[in-house]
């Protein structure tokens, strides 16, 4: 069966590339591994040899996201199950610094996907200065179809299904993460499939403060929280980076025990114990934020 461990990376595609660099490393405090030929720059949040890849571009989107299998999966033999499935993946080899061999195939919405089981740890670990966030923890992608996306993962990738809200939005997760993937209808709604948001995990109350305080005083302001979601039940703080892409920081995510089907206890809990389920609105505090959103998207991508 097809299952990745973890997410491993999100390759951007970037119009301000010089920006955006400047906003990796100083401000989120992730380290800058390697710069390739082509203009690309590899970040890593501190273990692996890459957790973001910025390629520049005369547009501002996701391009591509790479998941992580376990060590001692055959890739060919992931191969195969997915062409029993109907999908062509290609076989590379060395296609990306740090990755010696990765499966390359495309999800409903284009974007392209990377299997992969083992990349280097170059270990630059945490730095001392930036926001220096755990880990990349989700992506949320704006589909054109997100019925059909939130299945082809569910069916293809093996992800569990965590939650949905409304019709706006789906939660699924490869591991014990409420998501690692939340597949929203907003491509939809702009006409174009791109980037809601990428999300990365803070350690606790203090870190996010002290991360408010470092976009403070880089001159990049909240635009929505610090809110507690419903689905997940993670505090949430968004901002927008240099390309213009919503960035969300986090803590306390719901942990999923997969065993169970129910998500670890917390005390905000509605229900004991909390299984996965419909929600109409995404901000347990009454933040409202999906208007001005979507009033954003739309310019972005007119």
């Amino acid at each position: 069966m097809i299952k990745p461990s973890k997410l491993g990376y999100a390759e951007l595609l970037v119009k301000d590339i010089e920006g955006m660099e400047e906003y990796y490393s100083n401000v989120m405090g992730l380290s800058l591994v390697e710069k390739g030929d082509d203009g690309k720059r590899y970040f890593s949040t501190g273990l692996d040899h890459h957790n973001i890849i910025l390629t520049p571009s005369n547009e501002s989107n996701l391009f591509g996201i790479g998941f992580q299998l376990d060590s001692q999966v055959s890739i060919l033999d992931v191969k195969k199950q997915l062409q029993a499935k109907g999908i062509s993946a290609e076989l590379k080899t060395d296609a990306e610094p740090g990755i010696s061999e990765m499966l390359e195939f495309k999800d409903p919405d284009g974007f392209v996907l990377h299997l992969y089981t083992n990349i280097d740890t170059p270990a630059p670990r945490f730095k001392e200065n930036g926001i220096v966030p755990n880990k990349l923890g989700h992506l949320a992608l704006a589909s054109m179809d997100p019925i059909k996306t939130a299945k082809f993962y569910q069916e293809v990738l093996n992800f569990y299904f965590t939650d949905c809200i409304d019709e706006r939005a789906n939660f699924l997760t490869c591991n014990n993460d409420h998501h690692v993937l939340n597949v929203s209808n907003l491509g939809k709604l702009v006409g174009q499939s791109n980037l809601y948001h990428i999300a990365f995990e803070l350690r606790d109350a203090s870190h996010q403060y002290q991360s408010f305080d470092i976009l403070a005083k880089n001159n990049i302001p909240i635009v929505w929280g610090p809110t507690r979601h419903t689905a997940g039940h993670n505090i949430a703080a968004y901002h927008h980076d240099p390309d213009g892409n919503l960035v969300e920081l986090f803590m306390d995510m719901d942990q999923l025990i997969t065993g169970l089907g129910y998500f670890d206890p917390r005390p905000w809990h509605e229900d004991f114990p909390m299984k996965p389920r419909y929600w109409d609105d995404n901000a347990a505090w009454g933040t409202k934020y999906e208007k001005t959103l979507l009033d954003y998207a739309a310019k972005k991508f007119q």
